[in-house]
This record gives C-alpha cells, structure tokens and sequence, in this order.
C-alpha cells in the first residue's frame, strides 16, 4: 500500500472515529437525563423534542454524520478498489474530514449557524472537487 492509499485511509478511520465520538456524546447527553428521570421515556418514543437543546444538537449532528460522509466513504473505496488514489485525492480527503471536525465542534457546542455553515459548505465543496478530479482522472485521464 503506498502513502497516498494510507493518507486516504487516516481520513476514512478518522471520519469513522468522529462519528462515534459524537454517539459518545450524544448518550453522554442523553442517558443521564434518562436514568435520572429528566426525560420521560414515554416523551422520546416518537420524536425528540423533549431532549434539551444540547441533547439536540449532538443528535442533528450525528445524523449529519450519515450525509456528506457517506459520498466521502463511496469515493474512498471506489478510489481504494480501482487503485486510483492519488496524493491530491488522499490531501482533499484529509481536509474533506479536517472541515467534518470544524462542523461538528461548531454544531454541538455553541452552534454559531454562518460558522457552522461555512464549514458544511467548505466541506462539501471540497467533496465536489475530489469527485470532479477523480471522475476526471479515472475517465479521461
């Protein structure tokens, strides 16, 4: 495997470590209130408009989590398995997932909306580039 395939997958593992380390703080923030009948489980059954904002917020951002990524992670593994991962591809991805982490510490901390997204629209922008490249490099290349 050589360096650029080993960058693309740093991206990738560390994309996957941010999506649990925010599950990790959305049950942080939410079984407590559970456990310490703050929440009644009845009141969250259906929707979750009973969690406090920050229980919110952790919960909009792991599903956030399942968007964008997910066109990151197709690419990554088209790239993988074609063996078309080049250094630009594996850098774009670094910064791809670097712009995830800007999001995500913005949208479950003080949820400053033009911070967080500048940051979103960073990263997919980003995401475009890489895809554009890469059907480029791929098909005509």
């Amino acid at each position: 495997m050589v360096g650029a395939e080993k960058l693309l997958l740093v991206a990738v593992f560390a994309q996957v470590f941010l999506t649990f380390a925010v599950l990790i703080i959305l049950g942080h923030r939410r079984v407590p209130l559970v456990f310490q009948e703050k929440i009644k489980v009845a009141d969250i059954a259906l929707d979750g408009e009973a969690w406090p904002l920050g229980a919110k917020l952790a919960s909009n951002n792991f599903a956030n989590q399942f968007q964008l990524p997910i066109m990151f992670y197709a690419l990554a593994a088209v790239a993988l398995a074609t063996e078309q991962v080049s250094l630009w591809l594996a850098i774009l991805g670094v910064l791809f997932v670097l712009s995830r982490y800007i999001h995500t510490a913005i949208h479950i901390s003080k949820n400053r909306v033009y911070r967080r997204f500048f940051a979103y629209v960073t990263g997919m922008a980003i995401l475009a580039i890489m895809w554009l490249g890469f059907a480029i490099q791929t098909l005509i290349l």
